[in-house]
């Protein structure tokens, strides 16, 4: 679950990822590269976004388990819906890295962690705007555990205290935080 700013406040914005699995080609081999289809209401920034997550998604997995070939013989259907509200904005980077690689590792994220950040191609988690909307939208989801850009420390903790109250903040300036906060400890 990412977090994102409106016009009327914060709002959960839930990112969906399935897999297809890529057929054989005539000669019985399996047919590589993976690609990306993105749905959802998506403005020009959040789809600059979805590209840049689903290469840090690759990245990271190589890294991090390089016998897995997910992403070579996978397409994947990324989605966030409610198709009828326009979405757009960098914030979901971190969430979409996040869906990706639970997809690809077979791992489910908790239901009560959300997190908001924009990503850059290296895996730096990069400022966003809105943390006091998206907190209050956390809360209002039931969230317990919030992900947040290190660079946004002291919009949060300029919140008042009702708000931060119960809540257990992780600040990530590189993907690795992000990704030790969701599924433990880096492999």
């Amino acid at each position: 679950m990412g977090l994102a700013w409106t016009s009327l406040g914060g709002s959960a914005l839930y990112v969906e990822t399935q897999g297809i699995k890529r057929g054989l080609d005539p000669e019985g081999k399996p047919r590589g590269g993976g690609t990306l289809k993105v749905t959802g209401q998506l403005g020009d920034v959040m789809k600059e976004s979805t590209d840049i997550a689903y290469t840090v998604a690759r990245a990271r997995l190589a890294a991090i388990a390089p016998e897995n070939t997910f992403f070579d013989d996978t397409d994947i259907h990324m989605h966030v819906p409610e198709g009828a509200t326009p979405k757009d904005g960098p914030s979901a980077g971190i969430t979409m890295v996040t869906a990706m690689l639970s997809l690809a590792l077979d791992r489910p994220i908790k239901s009560d962690l959300a997190m908001t950040g924009e990503i850059s191609l290296t895996g730096k988690v990069l400022a966003v705007g809105g943390i006091k909307e998206k907190v209050m939208a956390a809360r209002r989801a039931g969230i317990k555990t919030i992900i947040v850009p290190e660079d946004c420390r002291r919009d949060f903790d300029e919140l008042p205290v009702y708000l931060k109250e119960g809540l257990d903040i992780v600040f990530a300036s590189d993907y690795s935080t992000v990704f030790d906060a969701t599924f433990g400890s880096s492999c």
